[in-house]
């Protein structure tokens, strides 16, 4: 017969064994669901890939940021959501779809002139504005794997302030800017607003979306230097950075260009609410305020339009907290916004 203290080894050799496979079974499990729930996201985003080795590190990079996004919400502290989209797969966001020249643009952001700020003096100023809601925005785009966040945004705000003053909205064409922007602008490779404020204004316009549609990759430029387009603008000027008052007087008057810091995750799996995630100002993506408000909670939010297509925060969109205590603004909005002028 067995003593009591074999009996108690062999009990506990049997709930070791217990729990270890029940911890095996559970993570099988998980796996399991995990790569139907990655199918099912494949599907839903026609996601192809080149082998199996390449689906296994996809999968893998998918089932680690399904995590994230899961413990986020598990902690349930945020005034944000995030929910898995189009980027679910990938794990070098950065280097896919961020602007490549940040660095660069730091430099630029800082000798810029702020000289002709012709906002400074308003007074009066609306508690809230959404430019959407006055026929000046056009709807959401898709920028793609091409870093051409810039010339987006370059063309939502120009968009916006021919609305504003002719009374017309007309989508613009972004593969232009791709394709014709030199100087510190790579097409595709990253680039700069204001590279392609100064070139609309030297040719005398941007040709039309319909005339010159977006193909996500670099081209070969097809307008002449005689040729003008569709909507013209004068120059452009800078917002004095650093302060949040100044890009509200602007935006109050006019969709504004900004630049931020949208490398993060939270920011990477936005998909509603007041965005008040973790970042700097290490810029690195050109973006469009459109608006601003305030949420019933009592959230002053910035209302900012996207390039990432409609399947990304709400419904394209993403509302950044407003009135923050740093002076650059939430992930750097304030440091260097910039509009057209007519």
């Amino acid at each position: 017969m067995c003593s009591f203290s074999q009996k108690k080894n062999i009990l506990v050799v049997f709930l070791v064994l217990t729990v270890w496979t029940s911890q095996v079974m559970s993570r099988r499990l998980s796996e399991a669901y995990s790569s139907v729930k990655h199918e099912k996201w494949m599907a839903q985003y026609g996601k192809v890939y080149k082998d199996a080795a390449e689906k296994e590190k996809r999968f893998q990079i998918f089932k680690n940021n399904v995590h994230f996004i899961e413990s986020f919400h598990a902690a349930g502290d945020k005034p944000f959501n995030l929910s898995i989209n189009q980027f679910a797969d990938l794990h070098k966001f950065k280097a896919l779809l961020i602007n490549g020249q940040k660095k660069e643009h730091n430099v630029r952001t800082a000798t810029a002139t702020e000289a002709s700020f012709k906002y400074d003096s308003v007074t009066r100023i609306p508690s809230s504005l959404d430019w959407r809601k006055r026929g000046a925005v056009t709807p959401i785009k898709d920028q793609g794997t091409c870093r051409s966040c810039w010339a987006f945004s370059t063309v939502a705000t120009i968009e916006g302030l021919h609305q504003i003053t002719k009374g017309e909205l007309v989508s613009l064409s972004e593969q232009e800017l791709v394709d014709c922007v030199k100087g510190d602008s790579e097409g595709c490779y990253g680039g700069y607003v204001e590279d392609a404020f100064e070139f609309i204004a030297k040719k005398g316009g941007v040709a039309s979306e319909t005339h010159y549609p977006y193909k996500g990759v670099n081209k070969t430029c097809k307008v002449k230097k005689e040729t003008h387009g569709v909507v013209q603008i004068k120059g452009y000027e800078q917002v004095p950075s650093n302060s949040e008052k100044a890009l509200l007087k602007a935006v109050a008057h006019q969709p504004v260009s900004a630049y931020v810091e949208a490398g993060g995750y939270a920011f990477q799996f936005y998909s509603s609410g007041i965005f008040t995630g973790k970042c700097g100002t290490d810029i690195d993506h050109s973006v469009t305020v459109v608006g601003y408000g305030k949420a019933r909670g009592g959230n002053k939010y910035w209302l900012v339009k996207n390039s990432w297509g409609t399947e990304w925060g709400e419904k394209g969109y993403i509302r950044m907290k407003r009135d923050i205590r740093a002076k650059e603004g939430l992930c750097g909005i304030a440091t260097g916004a910039l509009y057209p002028t007519a």
